[in-house]
């Protein structure tokens, strides 16, 4: 049995935390050149409706943009670490286009783009014992993706980790090679994050659309499960 955790130091710095989680169980990811249309219009749909999000100079305004900077400025954090949603606004304020990656990767960033809210998705499998989302002591093991070295993480930093390191910084900032998801990856885990109560309403509706789009193009009906602080842990595999 593996489980999910919200750990106290990261209920404490954000009182209102929200991660909407979903499992799916035995799901084919693989990369299917046919199904590049589909995915791209989902992602063109993500991108036009994330507008509604970019609407202030100067970006970092922006109320989305502006809610994760002063979360991260609440704990330690690697020069230059920002939120996945503001990676993702800053692509569509620079007028860039999304391209299909992978089916899983492309349903997700679709539904953050078009609901402004921070996604993340971690491979089951590889994850050694329980995952937190906690305070790292510092010196976590950390290889993301794209690196050959170790770039483990800093003392007070919100990771999520488990027993052999860290799984992913900086909240959902970058992950680790080892658990991230891939084409032979069949039992993921998706999360939204979500520090605000505005946040978590618009994850309510995100989550669902992920669980049906995965429904409709993987055939497999998605658990869905809510990490709060007064529900702060939850089994993600038995």
């Amino acid at each position: 049995m593996k489980k999910f955790i919200l750990d106290p130091k990261t209920i404490e710095l954000f009182p209102e935390i929200q991660i909407n989680v979903m499992t799916l169980h035995g799901i084919d990811n693989h990369v299917n050149e046919k199904d590049d249309p589909y995915f791209q219009k989902l992602l063109d749909e993500g991108t036009a409706a994330a507008e509604q999000f970019i609407t202030v100079e100067p970006f970092r305004d922006n109320p989305v943009v502006a809610e994760w900077r002063e979360a991260f400025r609440k704990f330690k954090t690697k020069k230059g670490a920002r939120s996945t949603i503001e990676a993702l606004l800053k692509r569509v304020s620079h007028g860039k286009i999304f391209s299909p990656i992978a089916p899983l990767v492309d349903i997700y960033n679709s539904q953050s783009l078009k609901y402004g809210v921070s996604v993340g998705g971690e491979n089951v499998d590889a994850i050694v014992g329980d995952m937190h989302l906690g305070e790292a002591k510092g010196g976590e093991s950390f290889l993301p993706y794209g690196e050959t070295e170790d770039m483990p993480a800093l003392p007070g930093e919100i990771c999520y980790m488990d027993d052999e390191g860290a799984v992913c910084r900086c909240f959902n900032w970058r992950e680790n090679q080892r658990t991230e998801l891939t084409e032979d990856t069949t039992n993921p885990i998706i999360d939204i994050e979500s520090i605000t109560k505005e946040q978590a309403e618009r994850a309510e509706i995100a989550i669902r659309e992920i669980q049906r789009l995965c429904k409709d193009y993987f055939g497999v009906e998605g658990e869905l499960q809510t990490l709060t602080a007064d529900h702060p842990e939850i089994v993600i595999a038995k």
